[in-house]
């Protein structure tokens, strides 16, 4: 008598990680698309031999949608959506990996590996020169104001020029790189009056101006390892007449008289003389023809 026996398997494997436990570094410019994690360091085995079926999560607040997996039965994790270190710099994925479908009503067996995912900061802006606002709360871009000064005609100045709202000075904004930055003029110094110090930002003048004359400065700040990575700003210095005297009134009391009734903008009249209107004034003897 021959007697056939027939094993039937019994799903009583759950799957398994080679590497239940993964974390990796990823460029805060990497391309939408790229393998994150490859196939082969995620995929689950089953001792069962069933077919597996893959589910990823994140665990960070704010952090879904930007890594995803190639497919149900494919663990491959790419990035779909582009990083911006500003907002997270670290992330941790849970992938799960279970032998019956997710709408399956059969007993389930699963296993979940950790991903931990590090962002690390990109060369990815310009300079911002400072002070300077962010623009809509947004901390990836922050818009500066024009500098200025003044210095005064055919007098030359061998400190370095007080500028509003204060001194030349950028900033490499991908903090974590901190890229040292160089300072230049690039456009508007007629005949070279100004140099700016390459190190500090200073600006400082080469020579007298003669002439009334307002200089409208191009000053460009430069990143050392990246010259692409620059940005410009506007520095206004006016040419004025120097002024040695405080302007001063020609009276230290004036007193006046108004009629009762009158309309508004009506003329304020001198006290004792009611035909005389009233006039203040007052005088600098750095311009006395004035």
């Amino acid at each position: 008598l021959e007697i056939l026996v027939t094993i039937l398997n019994e799903n009583d494997n759950s799957p398994v990680f080679a590497q239940p436990n993964l974390t990796t570094d990823v460029p805060e410019d990497t391309k939408v698309d790229t393998t994150i994690v490859a196939r082969e360091e995620l995929s689950a085995s089953d001792a069962d031999l069933d077919t597996i079926y893959y589910e990823l999560t994140t665990t960070v607040q704010d952090t879904d949608g930007y890594f995803a997996i190639r497919g149900v039965n494919n663990p491959e994790i790419y990035l779909q959506k582009a990083l911006d270190y500003d907002k997270f710099n670290s992330t941790t994925l849970l992938l799960y990996a279970r032998d019956r479908p997710v709408t399956s009503s059969d007993p389930t067996n699963t296993a979940t590996a950790t991903i931990t995912i590090i962002i690390q900061q990109s060369d990815t802006r310009a300079p911002w020169f400072l002070p300077c606002t962010r623009l809509h709360n947004d901390t990836s871009v922050c818009i500066s104001s024009p500098y200025s000064g003044r210095v005064n005609i055919s007098e030359m100045s061998t400190d370095p020029l007080l500028l509003d709202p204060g001194p030349i000075y950028a900033v490499d904004p991908d903090y974590t790189i901190s890229d040292r930055i160089v300072y230049s003029i690039v456009g508007g110094n007629t005949d070279e009056v100004f140099s700016v110090d390459a190190d500090t930002g200073n600006l400082t003048m080469n020579k007298i101006v003669t002439s009334p004359d307002s200089f409208l400065l191009q000053v460009m700040a430069t990143q050392v390892s990246n010259i692409r990575k620059y940005s410009v700003a506007t520095v206004e210095i006016k040419v004025i007449n120097k002024s040695n005297y405080p302007p001063y009134f020609e009276k230290e009391v004036y007193n006046g008289m108004v009629f009762v009734g009158l309309p508004q903008r009506s003329f304020v009249y001198q006290a004792g003389d009611p035909s005389t209107p009233l006039v203040v004034t007052a005088m600098d003897q750095d311009f006395p023809d004035v």
